[in-house]
C-alpha cells in the first residue's frame, strides 16, 4: 500500500540525506526497504553508518529487508503542537525490529493506537511524502 500525500504541502522536518544514507532514500523512492550489513563481520545495522560498530570495518552492503517485523517499543503521542505533527494527533511512533534483526524508528499506521502492542507483526508501506522523499511506515501484518 502507497500512501500519498501531494495533495497538500508536507509540513514535518524532512530527512537529511548524506552520503552514509543515500542509498535507504533511493530504495524508499523504489519502495523498496534496505538496511546495510557489514562485508567483514556479517552485522546488519540500521540507521546506515560509514563504520561497523562491531569491527570497525568501512566494507559495506545493501541488504533488501523482507518488509516484515515487530513492534520492539512504542509510545502514542496525544499532544504536539508543532506544524504538520498537530494534524495527526494521536500518532504511534514506533521502534520496529525487522525480521533481518536491525531496528528502526518510524510510525505505525492503518491502526488504533489502544491496538498497538509490544510484539504485534507488522508489514512496511510507504509514504510518498514528496516527490523527492519517501518514508517507511508500518501497519499491522496481514
Amino acid at each position: 500500500m502507497t500512501e500519498s500525500k501531494t495533495e497538500r504541502p508536507y509540513r514535518k522536518p524532512l530527512p537529511r540525506v548524506d552520503e552514509e544514507s543515500r542509498g535507504y532514500w533511493e530504495a524508499l523512492q523504489r519502495h523498496e526497504l534496505y538496511f546495510q550489513r557489514c562485508r567483514d563481520c556479517g552485522t546488519n545495522r540500521f540507521p546506515p553508518r560509514a563504520v561497523c560498530p562491531v569491527c570497525l570495518s568501512s566494507s559495506t552492503g545493501w541488504v533488501r529487508a523482507s518488509g516484515t517485523g515487530t513492534v520492539h517499543s512504542f509510545t502514542v503521542t496525544y499532544q504536539n503542537q508543532a506544524p504538520g505533527f498537530r494534524d495527526e494527533l494521536p500518532y504511534v511512533l514506533a521502534v520496529v525490529e525487522l525480521a533481518e534483526g536491525p531496528r528502526l524508528m518510524t510510525n505505525i499506521v492503518d491502526c488504533a493506537p489502544d491496538a498497538v502492542r509490544i510484539g504485534m507483526a507488522v508489514e512496511v508501506v510507504f509514504d510518498d511524502v514528496t516527490p523527492e522523499v519517501t518514508l517507511a511506515k508500518f501497519r499491522p501484518a496481514a
